[in-house]
Protein backbone atom coordinates (compact mmCIF):
# COMPACT_ATOMS: atom_id res chain seq x y z
CA UNK A 1 0.00 0.00 0.00
CA UNK A 2 1.66 3.38 -1.14
CA UNK A 3 2.44 5.70 1.88
CA UNK A 4 0.35 8.42 0.23
CA UNK A 5 -2.73 6.92 0.80
CA UNK A 6 -2.56 6.02 4.37
CA UNK A 7 -5.90 7.30 5.87
CA UNK A 8 -7.77 6.82 2.57
CA UNK A 9 -11.50 5.77 2.12
CA UNK A 10 -10.75 2.17 0.67
CA UNK A 11 -13.12 2.71 -2.31
CA UNK A 12 -11.35 5.53 -3.30
CA UNK A 13 -8.04 3.51 -2.87
CA UNK A 14 -9.34 0.51 -5.39
CA UNK A 15 -10.58 3.10 -7.77
CA UNK A 16 -6.70 4.21 -7.77
CA UNK A 17 -4.99 1.19 -7.43
CA UNK A 18 -6.76 -0.64 -10.22
CA UNK A 19 -7.85 2.06 -12.60
CA UNK A 20 -11.30 2.14 -12.04
CA UNK A 21 -14.47 4.57 -11.29
CA UNK A 22 -15.15 4.75 -7.63
CA UNK A 23 -18.84 2.87 -8.58
CA UNK A 24 -16.69 -0.06 -10.02
CA UNK A 25 -14.83 0.10 -6.32
CA UNK A 26 -17.96 0.00 -4.53
CA UNK A 27 -19.52 -2.76 -6.26
CA UNK A 28 -16.42 -4.79 -5.51
CA UNK A 29 -16.62 -4.14 -2.08
CA UNK A 30 -20.23 -5.18 -1.70
CA UNK A 31 -19.73 -7.88 -3.73
CA UNK A 32 -17.58 -9.24 -0.55
CA UNK A 33 -13.92 -8.68 -3.54
CA UNK A 34 -12.25 -6.72 -0.89
CA UNK A 35 -10.08 -7.18 1.54
CA UNK A 36 -7.26 -5.81 3.86
CA UNK A 37 -5.16 -7.81 5.91
CA UNK A 38 -7.36 -11.38 4.98
CA UNK A 39 -10.44 -9.85 6.40
CA UNK A 40 -13.35 -8.95 4.04
CA UNK A 41 -14.32 -4.94 4.19
CA UNK A 42 -18.01 -3.99 4.17
CA UNK A 43 -18.19 -0.48 4.54
CA UNK A 44 -16.39 1.84 1.60
CA UNK A 45 -16.04 4.66 3.51
CA UNK A 46 -13.27 1.95 6.27
CA UNK A 47 -9.94 4.20 5.79
CA UNK A 48 -6.80 2.46 5.35
CA UNK A 49 -3.78 2.02 6.30
CA UNK A 50 0.15 1.77 4.85
CA UNK A 51 0.95 -1.51 6.49
CA UNK A 52 -2.30 -2.48 5.33
CA UNK A 53 -2.41 -5.61 2.62
CA UNK A 54 -4.51 -4.89 -0.22
CA UNK A 55 -6.07 -7.83 -2.26
CA UNK A 56 -8.70 -7.36 -4.63
CA UNK A 57 -10.51 -10.58 -6.46
CA UNK A 58 -12.12 -10.79 -10.12
CA UNK A 59 -12.36 -6.88 -10.65
CA UNK A 60 -11.24 -6.37 -14.17
CA UNK A 61 -10.27 -2.75 -15.25
CA UNK A 62 -13.13 -1.37 -17.26
CA UNK A 63 -12.88 -0.35 -20.96
CA UNK A 64 -10.84 3.30 -20.73
CA UNK A 65 -10.10 6.55 -22.85
CA UNK A 66 -6.30 6.81 -23.41
CA UNK A 67 -5.44 10.08 -24.07
CA UNK A 68 -3.06 10.87 -26.51
CA UNK A 69 -1.14 13.94 -27.73
CA UNK A 70 -2.42 16.92 -29.09
CA UNK A 71 -0.04 19.64 -29.92
CA UNK A 72 -2.75 22.11 -30.78
CA UNK A 73 -3.28 22.55 -27.28
CA UNK A 74 -1.39 25.45 -26.06
CA UNK A 75 0.72 24.88 -23.02
CA UNK A 76 1.93 27.64 -20.81
CA UNK A 77 5.04 25.98 -18.77
CA UNK A 78 6.71 28.15 -16.61
CA UNK A 79 9.37 25.24 -15.38
CA UNK A 80 10.21 21.71 -16.66
CA UNK A 81 13.43 19.14 -15.60
CA UNK A 82 13.42 15.72 -16.05
CA UNK A 83 11.27 14.95 -13.20
CA UNK A 84 8.29 17.88 -12.71
CA UNK A 85 6.40 20.25 -14.84
CA UNK A 86 5.17 23.59 -13.48
CA UNK A 87 2.21 24.72 -15.99
CA UNK A 88 0.33 28.07 -16.03
CA UNK A 89 -3.03 27.04 -16.59
CA UNK A 90 -5.28 29.05 -18.26
CA UNK A 91 -9.20 29.53 -17.06
CA UNK A 92 -11.26 27.51 -19.40
CA UNK A 93 -8.93 24.52 -20.04
CA UNK A 94 -9.96 21.13 -18.61
CA UNK A 95 -7.14 19.92 -16.86
CA UNK A 96 -7.58 16.04 -18.26
CA UNK A 97 -10.08 13.89 -20.22
CA UNK A 98 -13.30 12.95 -18.66
CA UNK A 99 -16.98 12.63 -19.13
CA UNK A 100 -17.73 15.00 -22.26
CA UNK A 101 -14.19 16.27 -22.22
CA UNK A 102 -12.66 13.55 -23.84
CA UNK A 103 -10.20 15.48 -25.69
CA UNK A 104 -8.61 19.19 -25.74
CA UNK A 105 -7.66 19.11 -22.18
CA UNK A 106 -4.27 20.08 -20.84
CA UNK A 107 -3.01 16.46 -20.81
CA UNK A 108 -3.67 16.01 -23.89
CA UNK A 109 -1.15 19.03 -25.01
CA UNK A 110 1.51 17.74 -22.23
CA UNK A 111 1.71 15.03 -23.96
CA UNK A 112 2.32 16.03 -27.40
CA UNK A 113 5.41 17.88 -25.49
CA UNK A 114 6.57 15.19 -23.07
CA UNK A 115 4.99 11.65 -24.54
CA UNK A 116 7.05 9.76 -21.87
CA UNK A 117 4.21 10.96 -19.57
CA UNK A 118 1.83 8.65 -20.92
CA UNK A 119 0.73 5.73 -18.10
CA UNK A 120 2.32 7.86 -14.98
CA UNK A 121 0.22 7.64 -11.99
CA UNK A 122 -2.88 6.55 -14.46
CA UNK A 123 -3.14 5.70 -17.75
CA UNK A 124 -6.51 8.36 -17.88
CA UNK A 125 -4.86 10.76 -16.32
CA UNK A 126 -1.04 10.70 -16.42
CA UNK A 127 1.28 12.44 -14.44
CA UNK A 128 -2.00 14.87 -12.71
CA UNK A 129 -1.17 14.68 -9.02
CA UNK A 130 -3.59 18.14 -8.46
CA UNK A 131 -5.97 19.72 -10.19
CA UNK A 132 -7.65 23.05 -10.63
CA UNK A 133 -11.05 23.46 -11.55
CA UNK A 134 -12.31 24.70 -15.15
CA UNK A 135 -12.68 28.31 -14.43
CA UNK A 136 -9.27 28.65 -11.88
CA UNK A 137 -5.80 29.79 -13.51
CA UNK A 138 -2.47 29.37 -12.55
CA UNK A 139 0.01 27.33 -11.19
CA UNK A 140 -0.05 23.19 -11.28
CA UNK A 141 2.65 20.68 -10.45
CA UNK A 142 2.76 17.37 -13.07
CA UNK A 143 5.27 14.70 -12.67
CA UNK A 144 7.21 13.20 -15.65
CA UNK A 145 8.26 10.05 -14.08
CA UNK A 146 6.64 7.71 -11.10
CA UNK A 147 8.67 8.61 -8.70
CA UNK A 148 8.07 11.89 -9.21
CA UNK A 149 4.36 11.19 -9.42
CA UNK A 150 4.75 8.93 -5.98
CA UNK A 151 6.88 12.09 -4.52
CA UNK A 152 4.20 15.06 -5.10
CA UNK A 153 0.86 12.78 -3.83
CA UNK A 154 3.25 12.07 -0.79
CA UNK A 155 3.70 15.65 -0.23
CA UNK A 156 0.19 16.49 -0.96
CA UNK A 157 -0.92 13.97 1.47
CA UNK A 158 1.57 14.85 4.19
CA UNK A 159 0.38 18.63 3.43
CA UNK A 160 3.84 20.54 2.62
CA UNK A 161 2.91 21.47 -0.53
CA UNK A 162 2.55 25.43 -0.30
CA UNK A 163 0.09 26.46 -2.59
CA UNK A 164 -1.18 30.52 -2.36
CA UNK A 165 -4.18 31.59 -4.72
CA UNK A 166 -5.64 35.20 -4.93
CA UNK A 167 -9.32 35.80 -4.69
CA UNK A 168 -11.48 38.38 -5.35
CA UNK A 169 -14.66 38.52 -3.10
CA UNK A 170 -17.67 40.51 -2.62
CA UNK A 171 -17.28 43.04 0.44
CA UNK A 172 -15.00 43.59 3.35
CA UNK A 173 -14.29 40.50 5.88
CA UNK A 174 -14.58 41.73 9.65
CA UNK A 175 -10.25 40.79 10.08
CA UNK A 176 -7.77 40.87 7.72
CA UNK A 177 -6.70 37.71 8.34
CA UNK A 178 -8.62 34.70 9.28
CA UNK A 179 -9.48 30.99 8.95
CA UNK A 180 -12.40 28.57 7.60
CA UNK A 181 -12.16 25.44 9.06
CA UNK A 182 -15.33 23.79 8.11
CA UNK A 183 -16.16 20.34 6.41
CA UNK A 184 -16.78 19.79 3.15
CA UNK A 185 -19.39 17.67 1.15
CA UNK A 186 -20.99 17.35 -1.58
CA UNK A 187 -24.47 19.34 -1.71
CA UNK A 188 -27.82 17.35 -0.67
CA UNK A 189 -29.79 20.07 -2.93
CA UNK A 190 -27.73 20.07 -5.79
CA UNK A 191 -25.16 17.07 -6.55
CA UNK A 192 -23.04 18.98 -8.54
CA UNK A 193 -21.83 21.56 -5.56
CA UNK A 194 -20.02 21.25 -2.71
CA UNK A 195 -21.46 22.51 0.69
CA UNK A 196 -20.37 22.78 4.16
CA UNK A 197 -21.87 19.69 5.77
CA UNK A 198 -21.35 18.23 8.96
CA UNK A 199 -20.59 14.44 7.11
CA UNK A 200 -17.97 16.44 4.79
CA UNK A 201 -14.27 15.93 4.85
CA UNK A 202 -11.98 17.89 7.58
CA UNK A 203 -11.11 21.40 5.11
CA UNK A 204 -9.54 24.48 6.67
CA UNK A 205 -8.77 27.82 4.38
CA UNK A 206 -6.45 30.18 5.46
CA UNK A 207 -6.93 33.66 4.18
CA UNK A 208 -4.98 37.30 4.47
CA UNK A 209 -7.21 40.85 2.87
CA UNK A 210 -4.10 41.85 0.48
CA UNK A 211 -6.61 44.58 -0.54
CA UNK A 212 -9.94 46.11 -0.45
CA UNK A 213 -12.00 48.79 -2.74
CA UNK A 214 -15.48 50.51 -2.50
CA UNK A 215 -17.21 50.45 -5.35
CA UNK A 216 -18.42 48.54 -5.17
CA UNK A 217 -16.68 46.83 -2.17
CA UNK A 218 -14.83 44.24 -2.75
CA UNK A 219 -11.48 42.56 -1.20
CA UNK A 220 -8.21 40.89 -2.69
CA UNK A 221 -7.77 38.10 -0.44
CA UNK A 222 -4.59 35.69 -0.15
CA UNK A 223 -5.66 32.37 0.43
CA UNK A 224 -3.32 29.45 1.54
CA UNK A 225 -4.92 26.00 1.69
CA UNK A 226 -4.37 23.23 4.30
CA UNK A 227 -6.48 20.90 2.76
CA UNK A 228 -7.53 20.26 -0.56
CA UNK A 229 -11.35 19.52 -1.45
CA UNK A 230 -12.97 20.38 -4.58
CA UNK A 231 -14.31 23.77 -4.69
CA UNK A 232 -12.63 24.21 -1.07
CA UNK A 233 -11.94 28.49 -1.52
CA UNK A 234 -14.99 29.16 -3.29
CA UNK A 235 -17.36 27.03 -0.55
CA UNK A 236 -15.71 28.53 2.46
CA UNK A 237 -15.70 32.31 1.62
CA UNK A 238 -19.20 31.76 0.24
CA UNK A 239 -20.20 30.17 3.75
CA UNK A 240 -18.50 33.28 5.47
CA UNK A 241 -21.18 35.65 3.22
CA UNK A 242 -18.26 36.99 0.80
CA UNK A 243 -18.59 34.38 -2.39
CA UNK A 244 -15.98 34.80 -5.66
CA UNK A 245 -16.66 38.04 -8.01
CA UNK A 246 -17.86 35.76 -10.99
CA UNK A 247 -18.88 32.73 -9.30
CA UNK A 248 -21.94 31.36 -10.20
CA UNK A 249 -22.33 28.47 -8.80
CA UNK A 250 -21.74 29.70 -5.05
CA UNK A 251 -23.47 33.34 -5.30
CA UNK A 252 -20.96 35.31 -6.46
CA UNK A 253 -22.67 36.85 -9.67
CA UNK A 254 -23.71 40.59 -9.00
CA UNK A 255 -24.17 43.30 -10.37
CA UNK A 256 -22.35 46.44 -9.59
CA UNK A 257 -18.67 45.80 -11.50
CA UNK A 258 -17.69 48.60 -14.15
CA UNK A 259 -18.15 48.32 -17.50
CA UNK A 260 -15.57 46.00 -19.33
CA UNK A 261 -15.55 42.75 -20.68
CA UNK A 262 -17.57 40.50 -18.41
CA UNK A 263 -15.74 38.04 -16.18
CA UNK A 264 -17.38 34.55 -17.15
CA UNK A 265 -15.62 32.82 -14.47
CA UNK A 266 -14.82 33.03 -10.59
CA UNK A 267 -12.08 35.49 -9.85
CA UNK A 268 -9.82 32.67 -8.16
CA UNK A 269 -6.06 32.26 -9.48
CA UNK A 270 -3.44 29.88 -8.21
CA UNK A 271 -0.48 32.66 -7.81
CA UNK A 272 2.14 30.59 -5.96
CA UNK A 273 3.26 26.76 -5.84
CA UNK A 274 6.17 25.22 -3.55
CA UNK A 275 7.21 21.81 -3.16
CA UNK A 276 10.40 19.54 -2.64
CA UNK A 277 11.90 18.84 -5.53
CA UNK A 278 11.83 14.58 -6.06
CA UNK A 279 14.57 14.37 -6.70
CA UNK A 280 16.94 16.50 -5.27
CA UNK A 281 14.71 17.57 -1.98
CA UNK A 282 15.26 21.19 -2.96
CA UNK A 283 12.80 23.62 -1.90
CA UNK A 284 11.26 25.38 -5.09
CA UNK A 285 8.35 27.86 -5.55
CA UNK A 286 6.67 29.74 -8.59
CA UNK A 287 4.75 32.40 -9.29
CA UNK A 288 1.93 32.48 -12.11
CA UNK A 289 1.36 36.38 -13.08
CA UNK A 290 -2.47 37.14 -13.11
CA UNK A 291 -4.03 36.77 -16.51
CA UNK A 292 -5.49 39.27 -18.31
CA UNK A 293 -8.84 39.18 -17.39
CA UNK A 294 -8.42 39.50 -13.76
CA UNK A 295 -5.79 42.09 -14.12
CA UNK A 296 -7.97 43.96 -16.22
CA UNK A 297 -11.09 43.82 -13.92
CA UNK A 298 -8.71 45.11 -10.49
CA UNK A 299 -7.75 48.31 -12.93
CA UNK A 300 -11.77 48.69 -13.44
CA UNK A 301 -12.39 48.72 -10.15
CA UNK A 302 -9.77 51.72 -9.60
CA UNK A 303 -6.99 51.75 -6.83
CA UNK A 304 -7.45 49.89 -3.62
CA UNK A 305 -7.64 51.62 -0.15
CA UNK A 306 -4.81 52.69 1.60
CA UNK A 307 -3.55 49.92 4.18
CA UNK A 308 -2.84 52.42 7.22
CA UNK A 309 -0.97 49.71 9.41
CA UNK A 310 1.32 49.37 6.40
CA UNK A 311 0.44 51.66 3.40
CA UNK A 312 3.55 50.17 1.19
CA UNK A 313 3.22 46.83 2.06
CA UNK A 314 1.87 44.70 -1.08
CA UNK A 315 3.22 40.99 -0.96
Amino acid sequence: MPVALDGERVDRVVALLADVSRNRAGIAIAAGSVRLDGAVVTQRSRKVRADEELVVDGLEREAVHVPEGDATVVVSVLYDDDDVIVVDKPSGLVVHPGAGNMEGTLVNGLLARYPEMAGVGSAVRPGIVHRLDLGTSGALAVARTQVAYDSLVGQLAERTVGRRYLALVWGRPEAPTGVVDAPIGRSTKDRTRMAVIGSGRPARTHYDVEETRVEPVTSLLRCRLETGRTHQIRVHLSAIGHPLVGDRAYGGEREGLPEGPPLDRPFLHAAHLAFDHPATGERMAFDAPLPADLLGLLERLGPPEPNEADPEARD
